[in-house]
């Protein structure tokens, strides 16, 4: 950093858009008064949630939210969710023209499939992390690879097959940097991650991908409440790539959309859904699904329909849907499902059964770094708070009192 002010005083370079902001919001002055050149003054965009307009555009975004993200950018790490984005961007995707590579950079390094390869395995490695510890936990890490040494792969020279490789890529670690933003209840960012990953994987021609975008999507929008657009984003998905939709996708577009009705009380819609998503489970080929879908299998549906029956009331479909969905090889879905589990043995009246599990789900929890695991204990916490005085709730609160989540559940649960 000293290196670079040096370089700003001695006139051999200025500062980009992200360092320009940051001295006019550090001397309270404009871009003029400080001497930056137009390119400067612009208005990097970062806070405006929007489909980017073409390939250079993601480019441009995506290094730019990766920068500003690496620099703890606040007004963009605690920027809000934009309702209008979702459907902007599930719409935008749908009637897309044909997908577009950038204009080649003659000054940019020559990128073959072997760097394309690296930042694959790169972000497998993140992958298993984030799923092993939380997205809170290597979050930093990951934005870290992808601004230092993805961005000048995307300005580089390849060729329309590297290219289309290299944007497939490049796509699935901007979901996965979306996915431990969502994780981490960073949500104005994780949703412009979506978003740019979206552009990324429609310019790579990457149809699949992009339903599982919005797939993720939808699965932000119900955590949020948001539950018209999270059906709307999940039958976007599915509608979308219906030419070249594989079984398991298609199950977890409906799972989906069924986790969003469940919300809105609509129970028969919600059924129909999770019976839609269990006859696609039933007829995959692993051989013919995308890698990164693998993991969307048995259990993992066994866990979004307990989510749905506990969301409508239905406490003991919850609960035999719970006890199905231990995959015993995901920890921080294998918590999620036993916090719902539960809840759903709170809800059925099983107190006792509902502080023995919770009390599980506490020990599993323990190296997870996640706001969203946090926010699932806050609401059990809260329900149990209902029950009253209770010889099973005093003694959980007595075992788990100086429990990192347990403690930091409470401050969500008093909130």
């Amino acid at each position: 950093m000293k290196r670079r002010i040096a370089s700003w005083e001695n006139g051999h370079s200025a500062p980009d858009d992200f360092y320009g902001r940051l001295l006019c919001e550090a001397y309270t002055l404009s871009a003029a008064e400080l001497g930056l050149n137009h390119e400067g003054e612009r208005d990097t965009g970062l806070l405006d949630a929007s489909y980017p307009a073409s390939p250079e555009g993601a480019i441009d975004t995506v290094g730019q939210l990766w920068r500003a993200d690496l620099n703890r950018y606040e007004p963009l790490l605690h920027a809000e969710p934009s309702e209008p984005a979702w459907n902007e961007a599930s719409l935008r995707w749908l009637v897309a023209p044909e997908p577009a590579v950038p204009r080649q950079r003659r000054d940019g390094m020559r990128v073959g499939f072997g760097d394309v390869a690296a930042v694959k395995t790169t972000a497998d490695m993140f992958a298993e992390l984030d799923d092993r510890f939380g997205g809170d936990h290597a979050r930093h890490a990951a934005v870290q690879y992808l601004s230092t040494e993805v961005t000048p792969l995307l300005r580089g020279q390849y060729r329309e097959q590297v290219g289309r490789a290299l944007f497939s890529t490049v796509a699935e670690a901007t979901l996965l940097a979306g996915w431990m933003s969502y994780d981490a209840c960073r949500h104005g960012l994780a949703q412009r991650y979506f978003l740019q990953a979206l552009r990324l994987a429609q310019d790579a021609n990457d149809r699949r991908l992009a339903g599982s975008i919005l797939s993720a999507m939808s699965h932000q929008a119900t955590f949020l409440g948001r539950y018209t657009q999270a059906a709307t984003l999940a039958r976007a998905a599915l509608m979308g790539i219906s030419p070249v939709a594989t079984p398991t996708l298609r199950a977890q577009f409906h799972a989906m959309e069924a986790r969003a009705l469940a919300r809105t009380g609509d129970v028969r819609a919600c059924e129909a859904a999770l019976t839609a998503a269990t006859k696609a489970l039933e007829s995959r080929n692993s051989d013919d699904e995308p890698e990164w879908i693998s993991y969307f299998d048995e259990a993992e549906l066994a866990a979004e329909a307990a989510h749905c029956f506990r969301d409508v009331n239905s406490a003991r479909k919850a609960v035999a849907h719970a006890e199905n969905a231990m995959s015993g090889s995901h920890v921080r879905s294998d918590f999620f499902a036993t916090m719902v589990l539960a809840d759903a043995h709170l809800r059925a009246g099983d107190v006792e059964e509902a502080c023995r599990v919770a009390l599980d789900a506490l020990d599993l929890g323990e190296q997870l770094k996640s706001a969203r695991c946090i926010s699932y204990l806050a609401e059990f916490r809260q329900n149990l708070a209902g029950v009253g005085s209770n010889r099973d709730v005093q003694t959980l609160t007595d075992q788990v009192r100086d429990h990192r989540l347990w403690l930091a559940a409470g401050g969500q649960a008093d909130s």
